[in-house]
């Protein structure tokens, strides 16, 4: 294997989880001090990334580089798109950090995002953090713009397909997944009208077993997603009509 990088093309990964501040986007910590007053001092956040491997597949480099920040594999990824336009580095702090990288100014940047449940990322640093979506820092490069077109995209995802049960765990109640409804999508949904359309659902399967959530101290219901079922009626019935 060529572990040699390509100078200008990165792989940047939007990493949403479900807080519960709502929907949260992991960020890490870009720091760079030259201790030269004619040089700007750098110390913000961008979005987690490295280089591409020359003889590495973009699939697996997104893995690479998503496991190498959360030791996490076999989570739910998607390519977005690249964002490559000749003007989007042109900031100053920007041109500097890929200079003292010896990486090309010109570069392309291939996105892709993944959902997890946000518990299974230990952030145990200062040098990464869960950062909510409508309150982001100050962030290098475009990378806002970058998170906000991703998200723009999950939101019509979870829609009519079942990229919401990707933030939960593998057993959740209604009011959890009803939670992560509202918080993709930024809208109020009535709970009853919701769990009525989520129990005829019939890949959402009711378990033997209950948990306590939240403040709450009634024990609430468990359920299951089941992706066999989903596939098998997703042409006729695919996914909750919130």
């Amino acid at each position: 294997m060529d572990f040699r990088k390509i100078p200008n093309v990165y792989i940047n990964c939007v990493v949403f989880g479900l807080l519960e501040s709502g929907v949260n986007v992991l960020l890490s910590k870009r720091e760079l001090h030259m201790y030269d007053k004619k040089y700007p001092d750098i110390n913000d956040w961008v979005l987690l990334g490295d280089l591409v491997l020359k003889s590495e597949q973009l699939d697996v480099s997104a893995d690479r580089v998503f496991r190498d920040y959360t030791t996490l594999s076999n989570v739910y990824k998607k390519q977005f798109r690249t964002f490559g336009n000749p003007e989007r580095v042109k900031d100053e702090k920007d041109l500097l950090w890929l200079r003292s990288k010896g990486i090309d100014t010109r570069i392309f940047s291939v996105i892709y995002y993944f959902l997890v449940p946000s518990a299974r990322i230990k952030v145990n640093n200062s040098d990464m953090r869960w950062f909510p979506i409508d309150q982001l820092p100050q962030l290098g490069f475009d990378h806002e713009l970058v998170i906000k077109r991703s998200f723009d995209d999950l939101q019509r995802k979870v829609l009519n397909e079942p990229a919401i049960f990707e933030f939960l765990e593998d057993k959740f109640t209604l009011n959890e997944l009803h939670f992560a409804y509202e918080s993709v999508l930024g809208i109020e949904i009535d709970n009853r009208n919701f769990r009525k359309k989520a129990l005829n659902k019939t890949y959402i399967i009711s378990l033997d077993e209950k948990k306590v959530t939240g403040n709450s101290k009634k024990p609430s219901n468990v359920y299951m997603f089941s992706k066999d079922i989903y596939d098998k009626i997703a042409p006729q019935n695919h996914i909750i009509n919130v």
